[in-house]
């Protein structure tokens, strides 16, 4: 705690913690490079970074409130856009809404974890409950045209006769008063207006591009039982691997089962040659929640995402869900295959070469990235959408650069 980081932010106060908070920091920050203003022209940049560093998850979110709202959207909106309901499984969703919340996904990614956030710009003050509904908001409504929120009940004396109506927040949910108007506006109204600003779902029938729609295009697999072992060894797969991943994975068709824990060596302190990927560890938030079952809680889970050239944050058109939609991160042979080759809707992809000649040695990984980051900006230049990393050149004389690296 400082106080550098006390609430309440400019726009906003939290309770809860934003666990995806490095990845939307990163994004943001990527995206600077498309930002673009008439108006502004070169004075846009200083408005950069959007984040500001050292900040909180409260402050980052809230740095990133305001800049959409400087963008002429408005409060309700702008928080729409950054905490979107779990909408991809939502069967009674209407489709109007479920068009306005997965344009915006191919705009910017949600801001998740258990979160109650409160908002407001003066006009309007409102408050919003994560996807998952992991912190609690309740309200009171009262006859003489009070409104209280807080995470309990039982924070003021309220007498119960002066109790107009009374709830809690619901997962995704947003809840909002109006000054101008005097009235507490219903979640469905106010989201079913601005779903029906924009021709949402027009525009995504006429730009969205999905692995379904590509051309097949069979490549041969390339297997060699005499280069197997020696391509296994160079990915780093180990009789562990095989024994107890993927033969479950294979003959039944379920997750391996073990004991929880690893006590073998970090890799920074392993004696032993470890793939560049044992260095890195995916980020784990533990929080005060309960479990989440991926099967029986599915309507909130989704491994969909959009990958291609982003457009213009400041604007609103057709063409910003002009972008590729992964039904989840990994590919089949054949659906890689048809990425490899497309040509869809002015798209096409590049693919690059990521091995070096050994004999080069550690001098050849540095010429190597050079190369890659060169061929790349030349793809770019040339009207290529995406970019595809290949290993697929590895033999005795070819080593590859980790693609963490590339």
């Amino acid at each position: 705690p400082s106080w550098d980081r006390a609430q309440p932010c400019r726009f906003m106060s939290h309770n809860g913690e934003i666990n995806t908070v490095r990845g939307n920091i990163n994004w943001m920050t990527a995206r600077q490079g498309v930002v673009e203003s008439e108006l502004f022209g070169d004075e846009l940049a200083k408005l950069f970074p959007v984040v500001e560093p050292d900040c909180s998850d409260s402050g980052t979110f809230d740095n990133v409130l305001e800049f959409l709202l400087m963008t002429g959207r408005t409060l309700q909106e702008s928080v729409m856009m950054m905490i979107p309901e779990a909408w991809q499984k939502h069967e009674t969703m209407s489709e109007t809404k479920r068009a306005f919340y997965e344009y915006h996904s191919a705009m910017m990614e949600p801001w998740d974890g258990p979160a109650s956030i409160v908002f407001t710009d003066g006009k309007y003050i409102g408050a919003v409950l994560d996807r998952n509904g992991l912190r609690p908001s309740r309200y009171y409504l009262t006859h003489d045209d009070h409104v209280i929120m807080a995470s309990e009940v039982g924070v003021l004396p309220v007498d119960p006769a002066n109790v107009k109506s009374k709830g809690r927040l619901q997962p995704g949910r947003m809840f909002l008063v109006d000054f101008e108007q005097g009235r507490l506006i219903p979640d469905d109204e106010l989201k079913q207006e601005f779903a029906g600003r924009r021709p949402y779902a027009e525009w995504l029938r006429n730009q969205r591009i999905e692995v379904k729609d590509l051309r097949p295009n069979k490549e041969p697999h390339g297997f060699d039982p005499e280069t197997l072992l020696a391509r296994m060894q160079a990915f780093g797969y180990t009789t562990e691997t095989m024994q107890f991943m993927l033969l479950p994975l294979i003959r039944e068709k379920r997750d391996p089962i073990g004991s929880m824990g690893n006590d073998s060596a970090i890799a920074c302190l392993s004696d032993k040659p470890r793939m560049l990927y044992d260095y890195f560890k995916q980020l784990f938030a533990q929080v005060t929640n309960p479990a989440i079952d991926s099967i029986r809680e599915e309507i909130i889970m989704s491994l969909e995402c959009y990958i291609g050239p982003e457009k213009n944050l400041l604007e609103t058109t057709e063409e910003h869900c002009h972008r590729l939609l992964m039904p989840h991160p990994i590919l089949s042979n054949e659906e890689l295959a048809a990425i490899k080759h497309m040509d869809h809707l002015g798209w096409r992809a590049k693919t690059i070469d990521i091995t070096f000649d050994r004999a080069d040695a550690k001098a050849g990984v540095m010429k190597t990235l050079d190369r890659i980051c060169a061929e790349a900006e030349a793809a770019i230049d040339e009207g290529f959408s995406l970019i595809v990393l290949s290993d697929r050149h590895i033999g005795p004389q070819r080593v590859p650069v980790s693609t963490l690296l590339a």
